[in-house]
């Protein structure tokens, strides 16, 4: 099953945004964006396996592997403009993505990193994945993205966890290479309050790209993109020079 979903198309649109989602998180949490963004901006979403639409698939264990098979899939939308942003995990795949279309010569023309280390720092700290059932949910209920109570329900605990916990096994495993780097514009993005993605640790994506560096701080904590859309969408437009909606 193809892994982008565009809930609104807009074929007249001069510059796509694609969106890749936090652990856990699906196509789903972008579904508002198409409708609230101008006309000139068609949003997708990279829509993962083992979840969703996609829940007999297998789930993804490798990040360059599930970057490749991304890549792919937007090879027939590199005719426009492309930008991309990752949120937490999402900023991984972003990553590895945006240098692989670097280097076939479709780089996005600017890559947003929201609440999220950059990915030269993943090594420090514990990972979620290594904690019991209990544990996990009390992680994601910490971060302020999974409703408590219907984590409470062994069924949907049943469904969820597996793919969540597949997610953080991806980040776990995964190692940042020096070389190659980006040369694109890269924007950080932070909520103040965040306890994973601190506005000192989004801040140093600006080692790792030759492009120019910008760094937005939103009211908020892990999952700030909830509450302050509006704000951070008309950050997004500015960014790519399209009048917000």
């Amino acid at each position: 099953m193809s892994w982008l979903r565009c809930p609104d198309p807009r074929p007249w649109a001069t510059t796509r945004l694609v969106c890749f989602p936090h652990a856990g998180g699906s196509a789903g949490a972008y579904r508002t964006w198409g409708k609230a963004s101008s006309p000139a901006l068609e949003v997708h979403a990279v829509q993962y396996p083992g979840r969703a639409d996609r829940i007999r698939e297998p789930m993804m264990t490798d990040a360059r592997q599930a970057a490749r098979m991304i890549a792919a899939a937007l090879a027939p939308l590199t005719d426009r403009p492309l930008a991309f942003f990752g949120h937490s995990m999402g900023t991984i795949l972003a990553y590895e993505t945006a240098l692989l279309l670097q280097t076939k010569g479709v780089p996005p023309v600017h890559v947003f990193m929201s609440a999220s280390p950059a990915v030269h720092l993943r090594g420090e700290g514990g990972n979620p994945a290594d904690k019991d059932d209990d544990g996990l949910v009390s992680e994601l209920v910490e971060l302020g993205g999974t409703d408590a109570e219907a984590l409470a329900d062994p069924e949907l605990r049943e469904l969820v966890l597996p793919y969540v916990r597949a997610d953080y096994r991806l980040i776990q495993k995964y190692e940042h290479r020096a070389e190659p780097r980006l040369a694109v514009p890269v924007t950080g993005l932070a909520g103040e309050a965040d306890p994973h993605g601190t506005v000192e640790k989004v801040s140093r994506w600006a080692e790792l790209t030759d492009g120019p560096f910008e760094l937005r701080v939103f009211p908020g904590g892990h999952f700030y993109l909830n509450d302050r859309q509006p704000e951070l969408l008309a950050a997004l437009h500015g960014a790519l020079g399209i009048p917000a909606a």
